[in-house]
């Protein structure tokens, strides 16, 4: 089956080739006239009035077979296009197939208009071009800008700022924020709750007011069911660019940099901060007042309890530099190996023994 089902996907089109070489930002066209595709597919099941792409090298076996009418692919991979197919050759084939697959099928852009069941306060401000979806409340004092789209259920709080052409998915809530132009928040977001911020007492524990807020800069997206804390005193901010993948929770006074990746069940404790183009795997989990160098990496799983380098790769859990992590590794290794399991002393007999 081809990409992008009509009952979910709106697409556009045909287009002519040379349309696409231009949308992928091709260096060059290799063979193919300028004909007319009507969509995109992946390399194995697109056909002759298709477009795939090759990115990943391990599926370059399937190139020479493949029926579709053009292929998105890397300069090193051009001698291996069959016979009619057309090359868009780009050192970015990945980068091109995402501009030439929004090509065909892009956003659906705003309904202008607020649904009957929509609560929108008096106090608050609407643009005329955006859509308020079926059950959406605005708060008193929001302003929602040109283009934006509130989905179902969605919760806009009092005083909340939302830029141009930014998208709030079907029952996300967003308070104590500010958002720029383009932000996509997923559905089940919550942005802009209390930090988890208390004083211990003998009588017991004391809240601490959260009197910060969230800032996310322009063209973030935050993942479905994804938990941003708004800041103690200061605020918490999601720079430019920046990627949150779903189930990332993202704590009080946290700042990231430009273009930061966060992926799904990694949790960032209060105050630290990720400088421009830091990438957190899954799973893994940051203390508080920590600074993470620019373009540092955080594998899946870490446990990072102290400064990262700009730069690092790290691994395991405490968190160390990624060589060190395999010696490590290597070395619990041949100790294991070196006791046959069930002989006296033996890892198993021992765990036994208690």
């Amino acid at each position: 089956m081809t990409a992008g089902d009509p009952r979910f996907f709106a697409r556009t089109g045909p287009h002519r080739l040379s349309a696409l070489a231009e949308a992928a930002r091709a260096e060059r066209v290799v063979g193919g006239d300028d004909r007319l595709f009507v969509g995109v597919g992946p390399l194995q099941a697109a056909t002759p009035n298709e477009v795939g792409f090759l990115d990943n090298r391990r599926y370059a076996a399937q190139l020479p077979g493949t029926q579709a009418g053009a292929v998105i692919l890397h300069p090193d991979l051009v001698d291996r296009l069959p016979p009619g197919c057309a090359g868009l050759v780009t050192p970015e084939p990945y980068a091109a197939w995402a501009r030439v697959a929004a090509l065909f099928h892009p956003p659906r852009p705003a309904s202008p208009g607020i649904h009957p069941t929509a609560v929108v306060a008096a106090t608050a401000r609407v643009d005329p071009t955006a859509e308020i979806g079926p059950h959406g409340v605005i708060g008193e004092r929001a302003a929602i800008g040109p283009g934006c789209r509130i989905g179902p259920g969605a919760v806009i709080g009092e005083g909340v700022v939302i830029g141009r052409d930014t998208r709030i998915g079907a029952h996300a809530s967003v308070s104590h924020a500010l958002l720029g132009d383009r932000v996509y928040v997923y559905p089940g977001a919550r942005i802009g709750q209390e930090g988890f911020g208390f004083a211990a007492t003998p009588a017991g524990f004391v809240t601490v007011p959260q009197l910060g807020r969230v800032i996310l800069e322009d063209d973030v997206e935050v993942g479905a069911n994804t938990t941003i804390d708004r800041g103690s005193a200061q605020d918490t901010v999601i720079g430019a660019g920046s990627r949150l993948d779903n189930l990332v929770q993202i704590g009080h006074n946290v700042r990231l940099g430009r273009c930061c990746v966060v992926v799904a069940q990694a949790g960032i404790s209060g105050s630290t901060v990720l400088e421009d183009f830091v990438e957190i795997a899954a799973q893994a989990g940051l203390t508080g007042h920590l600074r993470i160098g620019r373009k540092a990496r955080v594998g899946a799983q870490a446990g990072v309890m102290s400064d990262v380098p700009a730069g690092r790769d790290v691994l395991g859990s405490p968190a160390m530099p990624v060589r060190e992590f395999f010696r490590n590794v290597a070395v619990l290794k041949r100790l294991a190996a070196r006791r046959p399991a069930g002989l006296p002393g033996s890892v198993t007999q021992d765990e036994g023994a208690g």
